[in-house]
């Protein structure tokens, strides 16, 4: 089975520090039925930023101005899913290598029962072409 590759955007939110912000944020995008594919929140002094990868970014769009939230868009980037084998997120960076394409971040991990996932970030100047060097397909929903 071939990894699935495909265009992914991510949005940041930065809040108070304080304990139950997180949950509030990611409570209010629950109730509007907004499906997050990655999440990451971490300290920045006395606030916390909370950056969120939707799986339908027009629809995250829409909830979170109806929940009052500002979230800020920040980049495009890829997610990479698939069996997990020995070399499987070195393939797609030294594709990305090989045609002079900057990585400028990678998260990923074991999805566990012998699957994984990344996502790769390239700069906005690089992300049609990373795109077809990965045969990513396109966001499903903007």
């Amino acid at each position: 089975m071939a990894d699935v590759v495909r265009k992914v955007e991510y949005f940041s939110i930065v809040v108070p520090n304080t304990a139950g912000k997180a949950f509030g944020v990611l409570s209010a995008l629950v109730s509007s039925g907004i499906d997050l594919l990655a999440c990451v929140g971490t300290q920045r002094g006395r606030r916390a930023q909370i950056d969120v990868v939707p799986a339908d970014a027009k629809r995250f769009k829409a909830a979170v101005k109806k929940a009052g939230l500002t979230f800020t868009p920040q980049k495009s980037g890829f997610m990479i899913q698939g069996k997990d084998r020995s070399g499987a997120l070195t393939d797609h960076l030294k594709k990305l290598g090989d045609s002079q394409i900057n990585v400028t971040g990678i998260e990923g991990l074991s999805a566990g029962e012998g699957r994984w996932g990344a996502i790769i970030w390239v700069g906005a100047e690089d992300v049609r072409k990373a795109a077809k060097v990965l045969g990513a397909t396109a966001t499903a929903h903007r």
